[in-house]
């Protein structure tokens, strides 16, 4: 009897539950995987990774580590014959805004020209290229190594100011930012930058209880809840905390540091057919003069 009596209570509080088509309506799915973001940030091709790859935790992303497939001749063929695309948005982009004379005079205090290329290299400084090196701290080389960095300069235009993109491991983000604070005596602003994605609505609050009380009663008057669609979210990154500045300045030389991680997607394409994608998916944007 008492068996009896405890099947019928599960039949009973199971048939209250939601089905999995309501489960998995849009709505829902947006929210929950908002909420699952909140300590690890997933890229831009996390649900495509997901179902094809086992998932790995690090540097505060989600990241794909192995195939759940032999797909490695696959991949091998791609990169030898066709396009093999790899997503490396988690890598952090610091960006550099001021005069070129400032810029290279304290950057050439971080790297030496006896390890290669340096940021004043000419091919390099045009923006037609993109360069490699590796930075110490400021004065220190060849001891005091900090990592290997790619960058980028912003082609010359009207304006003095020139922008440069250093990208680097999220592992190595934390150092170089100190160091090159350091040297060009940037200073956070006085307003602090909060993202608006972090305030959260009162109807985004009542969808969020709503995904967390998946296996509890169905609620009748989450009528509107059903038609609104919340935004996906992305607080922060893996490496900066959303409630902190994410940009300094400097009050003498006015150079500026931003930090563009998660803004600024990056994407690494291998294979003889890479140019002829490229070409065929971007399109050049006519210029126009005033």
């Amino acid at each position: 009897q008492k068996q009896a009596e405890k099947a019928v209570h599960q039949k009973k509080e199971q048939s209250k539950t939601k089905c999995r088509k309501a489960r998995r309506r849009h709505i829902n799915l947006v929210a929950e995987f908002n909420r699952r973001q909140r300590k690890n940030i997933w890229l831009e091709t996390h649900i495509w990774h997901a179902k094809r790859f086992h998932m790995v935790k690090k540097w505060g992303y989600c990241l794909g580590d192995s195939p759940t497939e032999k797909c490695y001749r696959a991949c091998y063929r791609a990169m030898t014959n066709h396009c093999l695309l790899q997503d490396l948005s988690y890598y952090c982009c610091l960006e550099l805004t001021g005069k070129e004379n400032e810029l290279l005079k304290q950057l050439a205090r971080i790297c030496s020209i006896d390890t290669g290329l340096t940021f004043e290299e000419a091919c390099c400084l045009s923006g037609r290229f993109e360069g490699s090196l590796n930075l110490y701290q400021a004065d220190r080389y060849p001891e005091d190594m900090l990592g290997p960095v790619t960058f980028i300069w912003k082609p010359r235009g009207v304006s003095e100011n020139r922008q440069l993109w250093i990208w680097m491991h999220p592992a190595l983000k934390q150092d170089i930012l100190r160091e090159l604070k350091a040297i060009f005596q940037c200073t956070e602003p006085q307003d602090i930058y909060i993202p608006e994605p972090v305030t959260t609505s009162i109807q985004e609050e009542k969808q969020m209880d709503v995904v967390l009380s998946l296996g509890k009663k169905r609620k009748k008057e989450d009528k509107e809840g059903e038609r609104a669609v919340p935004v996906k979210k992305i607080i922060g990154d893996g490496t900066r905390d959303p409630f902190q500045s994410y940009s300094w300045i400097s009050q003498t030389t006015g150079i500026v540091i931003s930090d563009r991680t998660m803004e600024i997607l990056r994407y690494r394409l291998i294979g003889p057919l890479s140019h002829s994608i490229l070409t065929g998916t971007l399109k050049a944007a006519s210029l126009q003069t005033v």
